[in-house]
């Protein structure tokens, strides 16, 4: 089945960016207020009669990540089409969502804190000046990219579905230097993906993209640096043959161009 490029993107959104809110809620104060609540936030969507959706269940201090939708959320965000919700999370339109949930705001508030977090970590155009603000962006976006990869991956996406079903069983990984807690893998198989977060450890990856230091990382990932000076520097590690790397590339641009616009 073929998708409109909206429906592409709201999927990247779905099933990759919106499952950053677990990992901010985790890590910024608003969070702490919010892991303490019990309920369910909901982030919905519609594409003409088809409702998709992604939400959060959060019971006894933690909160678990559901891909679909809850039939009665405590709290949700309903877009009524896929081109409002595409531009809102794209940054391109400040039109709220329908609210459900306006009688609890222990849940919402700290729910739109974090959102409002999230957008303006992910929407930076330039490296962030404090090193902690530069890794907590990295980590985003090793989980984004190989999550948006596997997505455009099941939904049957050309240029994806093409080159997942003509590779053998491999292993793509990003990590950085000095910080192994920051690191991401996506398995391909069979022509099926599946992304993950931390290092892979059963062997070694067929191919790792690896950074010297977060500013080079950055220069890559926010596409402001030059891969091939980065390269020749070591700033940029390809452990693996330079055209798979390439190709990883092409792949991590085209997850950005559908997050970011």
């Amino acid at each position: 089945m073929a998708y409109s490029e909206t429906r592409y993107a709201a999927s990247v959104f779905l099933n990759a960016a919106i499952p950053l809110f677990r990992v901010l809620a985790e890590e910024l104060p608003a969070g702490k207020s919010l892991l303490k609540k019990e309920g369910i936030i909901q982030f919905r969507t519609q594409d003409g009669e088809e409702a998709l959706g992604t939400h959060f269940e959060l019971k006894e201090g933690e909160m678990k990540t559901v891909l679909g939708l809850a039939e009665n959320p405590d709290v949700e965000l309903a877009f009524p089409s896929l081109e409002h919700f595409v531009a809102f999370f794209q940054g391109k339109s400040k039109k709220l969502p329908k609210i459900k949930g306006l009688g609890k705001p222990g849940l919402l508030i700290p729910t739109f804190r974090i959102l409002l977090s999230m957008a303006s970590i992910l929407g930076q155009k330039g490296c962030p000046a404090k090193e902690e603000d530069q890794l907590q962006l990295i980590k985003l976006m090793y989980y984004l990219l190989p999550a948006g990869i596997s997505t455009l991956n099941k939904m049957g996406h050309p240029t994806v579905k093409h080159w997942s079903e003509t590779s053998p069983d491999r292993v793509y990984a990003w990590a950085l230097d000095g910080h192994p807690e920051i690191a991401s893998y996506l398995r391909v198989k069979a022509g099926k993906t599946k992304a993950s977060r931390g290092a892979y450890t059963r062997s070694q990856p067929f191919f790792t993209m690896r950074f010297a230091d977060p500013v080079s990382a950055l220069a890559v990932l926010q596409q402001t640096g030059d891969m091939l000076k980065l390269t020749a520097e070591r700033k940029l590690i390809m452990e693996g043959a330079p055209e798979f790397g390439g190709k990883i590339g092409d792949l991590m641009m085209l997850v950005g161009q559908y997050a970011q616009g």
